[in-house]
């Protein structure tokens, strides 16, 4: 047996949240979603947003604030939100990547300082930080240790692999531009099984899905994927592995227009991103230095994108023709979502507008 690629499109709705907003807690609805990206301050409260019947941002802010959901570096070495208990997980089964992805850049080599040096001072750090920290606050410290050793710095290194996370610091969103970081007790864990287990809840959020595909969610090697799959008892369909006694929607299953956050992580999980993404619109939205733009979803398929307008609207660019139901469909979304915005930053994600300079609109409207 193997997925048609729409079964595949509406399994990921599906698990996502995306076929229909559900009337569950927020944490209930983290742990569904499983990872969501937070590059962008606005984004996870968007993400939600798109997903819980009644979302209430303020119940974001408390789990942030309680840590009950932690904003950390962990796949692909990006920021995402996720559940305390997850952020422990996917920490340890992370760990070596976010090592190698610094101590062992040639940036990190051209420093003065040695790794052994730069793994010393995690201990410090560490407890420094037992109470929320700035970056200022935090390299002083470790100049205290080892002096200056220019850019990017011993610093750039241990917030990526050093298991702090984001501490709250107010603005709209949680957390604004100056970061604070905390750091947080975490068990040891035996590393494959953390892998295994990431890998097992990467599948309840994201399945079916394939070693290559799980390789893009995580960047760690294949063949660590492929270790760590053998510890889980899943079911296999040609390529794609899933947990088992999980159903997949029929293919025709209506999927209602949605407008995602930057960086949504249903457009970012996957090797084969046409599950979400038209191939001919990948590079449209997903920009050369990673950028990933706000876009529309249309039966389930990115089918544009959009962006707040001055006076408090919403713009939505169609790279194809929509249908007027089509379109009065995203008009309903957008009176929601300039509700969540006008109560927090109407102009959200402002910065990015040079990336709408010479899209393909077939059709811009202010909906």
């Amino acid at each position: 047996m193997t997925y048609t690629a729409r079964q595949l499109n509406r399994a990921t709705l599906d698990r996502q949240m995306l076929l229909q907003r559900e009337p569950v807690d927020l944490l209930t609805a983290v742990d569904r979603v499983v990872a969501i990206q937070a590059q962008e301050p606005a984004s996870p409260y968007i993400a939600l947003w798109n997903r819980i019947e009644g979302f209430d941002p303020a119940d974001l802010d408390e789990a942030f604030t309680s840590g009950v959901v932690r904003k950390a570096s962990l796949m692909r070495i990006t920021l995402h939100a996720v559940t305390a208990a997850d952020h422990e997980v996917f920490h340890h089964a992370m760990l070596p990547a976010l090592r190698a992805s610094r101590l062992y850049d040639k940036r990190f080599k051209s420093m003065d300082v040695t790794i052994e040096q730069v793994d010393a001072l995690l201990e410090h750090l560490l407890e420094f930080a037992a109470t929320p920290r700035q970056k200022a606050e935090i390299e002083d410290l470790l100049h205290s240790h080892v002096g200056d050793v220019g850019e990017p710095g011993v610093w750039w290194a241990l917030r990526t692999y050093g298991g702090l996370v984001h501490a709250p610091t107010g603005g709209p969103w949680s957390f604004g531009l100056r970061p604070s970081y905390l750091a947080v007790a975490a068990e040891p864990r035996e590393r494959m099984a953390a892998v295994a287990e990431m890998l097992r809840r990467y599948l309840t959020g994201f399945g079916p899905a394939t070693v290559l595909d799980m390789n893009q969610f995580s960047m760690l090697p294949r063949t660590t994927i492929r270790e760590a799959l053998t510890l889980l008892d899943l079911v296999q369909h040609g390529d794609h592995f899933d947990i088992p006694n999980r159903t997949i929607p029929d293919e025709d299953t209506p999927a209602p227009p949605r407008l995602m956050a930057m960086w949504d992580s249903t457009l970012l999980a996957y090797a084969d991103r046409s599950r979400i993404i038209p191939n001919e619109y990948r590079k449209l939205v997903i920009r050369n230095n990673g950028d990933t733009l706000p876009t529309l979803l249309v039966d389930g398929h990115v089918a544009g994108v959009w962006r707040p307008t001055e006076d408090g609207g919403v713009e939505a660019t169609a790279f194809h023709a929509l249908d007027e139901e089509q379109w009065a469909g995203l008009a309903d979304e957008a009176a929601a979502l300039r509700k969540l915005l006008s109560d927090r930053e109407p102009q959200v994600y402002k910065r990015y507008a040079r990336w709408w300079s010479g899209l393909p609109a077939h059709d811009v409207r202010t909906v």
